[in-house]
This record gives C-alpha cells, structure tokens and sequence, in this order.
C-alpha cells in the first residue's frame, strides 16, 4: 500500500529506532508486520488455499507471531486467516503474474502511481466501493483500482540552529535563498517537486490541477543550482543532520526521525506539505475474490488504522482515527484536522497521465 522507495524507507526507520532504544524487539518485529498489514505465517503464497487472503509486501525480517494491526482482527472476525509473501509486489511481478494466469496473491502493497499504469492495462481489480467504505477515507484515497489505506507527506524541514529563529514555513521562502542561504534537498522525483514550485510561484492550492509544468519547470531552474537531490529516504536524513543542508523537502516520516535525532533542534512544518497516499491493490483474477475488499475495507477501521500509525508514523487514512491517536502523537499525524488542513492532496491520476511525457523533462531540467 506504499510507494516502494517509501515502503523500504520505512523499515529502515524502524530499524533506526530500534536503535536509538525508541522501541523494542517486539515492537520492531510488529511494525514489520503492520508494514504488510497483515500475519505473516509460514510458507508461501503460491500455497495459498480457499478461504485465506494472501498479502504481499516488501519483505524483510520473517514475521512468525500473531498481531494486531490488521491481520489477527480480520481472522477473528471472519474465520478467514491472512497469509504474507514478502517476495516484494512489483509491477513487473504483478503484470507477470496475471499476463500468466497464474495469479496467486490477493492484496498488495503497492503505490498510487502504479495502480493507475497496472490498472489501465486490465491487469488488476476494480476496487468494489460496494464492499469498501470509501466514505471512510478522503475522496483522493478512493482511487479506481487501489485504496489509500495510509498517508504521509512531504514537508519543510529545516535545522532551527541554521535558519534562526524565523525559519521557512512555505514553499515562496524555501525558494527564498537570499533570506536563507545555503544547500535545500529535494527529491529527484516530479512528485512533490513540481508541486512546490507552483506554491512558491503564487499558485492557490486549490487550483494546482492540472499542473502547469512549464510554469513549474520554470520556477525549478530559479533554485536548481542550490539543490542537493536525494534518492533514498535515509539520504534526506543525513543531508540534513549532517549538515550539508539546512532546509529539505524530504518525508515526514523521516522529520520525525530527524526530531528525535536531534532533540528537537531539526524539525519541520506541515505548512504547504504535500499529502500522498499508502494503497492496497488486488490482482486480477484473485483467488480470494471478494474476500480481498472485505479485508481491505477491515484495515480501515479507525483502532486498526492507530495500531499501524503508533509503530510506523504512517498517518490514518480514516479521519474518525484521529480521536483515538494519543494526545502526544497528535503532532505527527499527517491527517489530523488541524495539520491536513495546513497541506494540499497529491493528485496521482495527474501523475498516471503525464508521468512518461514528463518524468525524462525533468530529469533533463534538474541535470543541465
């Protein structure tokens, strides 16, 4: 249900924490687990038999114990146990699977962007809103063929102990290198990128759609020069804790972890942060069926949704799991009222429709 760069990200995060002593063994292994969102049991899915839903994720250390988050409720509340390859959801390994007719798994962990090419090519199922609650998630989460089941943004962060006392709350000052001089890092991807760039040109955030890429490539030279741009989540991190860069545009799951780091003195803003989604997909032709929503549409349930957050910073999709959040973590959910209220919604069917013509543009803008 996650971007795979931002699913690797994550589990080196908890690998991080485990580290700093933040959370134990137990912990560690079940954030693992919410990761797949489900029980990870022995075997394989290609041992999948009726009556199971096998989801697939990104691997990892195996996970042998009941939990939580989504899998144990979702056995218990139907009889139907959920079984987890980790062998990694890829495209290429989805369009192989169902091109083949040898489908062997039901729900993914996958990305929005990739729904959308897997999807256009009838290689993956319709989500069935009759069975999914889509009233329970934003409207932006409610996608033809995946459901944002998660969320997490890309932020300003900034060390305070380069920035001063009035560091950049918005796209306009992160541009801004006269008043904060020095190295900014980015992303080298489109997504995010091209939307800072409109909001630091003067565009509302309601009228971002569709983007205005020549606008944005414009504006995108005007700071490419003083642009470090990472790949890795981790590389975000250490540019930024390291020194080499005051100011980034990285995940807010790893401003979180920059936080803790640095006992507060890098930090970030969710001003103008921009919000993604983590989604579930489901093959075509699943051996589950139907089964598969019925889970998905489980993992949405608001104390199922906090279970995943507290062990992975990965925001509730549902709204109605904000009340449930500790009143300590409330500051680093990415959808409470107050903070998604501050940022703008990704549009992925934009980046469905335009990410071939675009994606080598932007490479070339970034690298001349």
């Amino acid at each position: 249900m996650i971007d795979d760069a931002f699913n690797r990200d994550l589990r080196e995060i908890l690998a991080e924490r485990l580290k700093r002593g933040e959370i134990d063994r137990r912990e560690f292994l079940f954030g693992l687990m919410a990761l797949g969102g489900a029980v990870a049991l022995p075997g394989s899915a290609a041992n999948a038999q009726a009556k199971e839903v096998v989801l697939v994720n990104w691997g990892g250390d195996a996970v042998k114990f009941m939990a939580d988050a989504f899998g144990a409720p979702f056995e218990k509340d139907t009889g139907i146990k959920v079984v987890v390859d980790s062998s990694g959801p890829s495209l290429a390994k989805i369009k192989s699977m169902v091109e083949g007719g040898k489908v062997t798994w039901d729900v993914c962990d996958s990305g929005a962007g990739t729904s959308f090419e897997l999807g256009k090519a009838g290689l993956l199922e319709r989500i069935d809103y009759s069975i999914v609650d889509k009233s329970q998630i934003p409207e932006a989460f409610a996608m033809p063929w995946a459901l944002g089941c998660g969320a997490y943004s890309y932020v300003i962060a900034y060390d305070s102990a380069k920035v001063g006392a009035t560091p950049p709350q918005t796209w306009a000052e992160f541009w801004d290198v006269k008043r904060w001089p020095g190295k900014r890092t980015m992303r080298k991807s489109m997504h995010s990128v091209l939307e800072a760039a409109l909001l630091a040109d003067g565009v509302p955030k309601d009228k971002l759609y569709p983007l205005d890429v020549k606008r944005a490539f414009e504006k995108v030279k005007q700071i490419k020069d003083h642009v470090v741009w990472w790949n890795a989540g981790a590389d975000s991190q250490a540019l930024i804790r390291d020194g080499e860069c005051a100011i980034g545009n990285i995940w807010s799951t790893r401003a979180k972890g920059l936080e803790a780091d640095s006992k507060g003195r890098i930090t970030w803003t969710w001003s103008e942060g921009i919000i993604t989604s983590a989604v579930w997909v489901v093959p075509k032709n699943n051996p589950a069926g139907k089964l598969a929503h019925q889970f998905m549409n489980s993992t949405l349930l608001p104390e199922r949704q906090v279970a995943f957050f507290k062990t992975l910073g990965t925001a509730p999709a549902n709204p109605k799991a904000a009340p449930l959040v500790p009143a300590e973590l409330k500051r680093f959910n990415a959808m409470d009222t107050e903070n998604a209220a501050k940022q703008v919604f990704l549009d992925d069917a934009w980046y469905a429709d335009n990410y071939s013509e675009v994606y080598n543009k932007f490479l070339d803008l970034i690298s001349s």
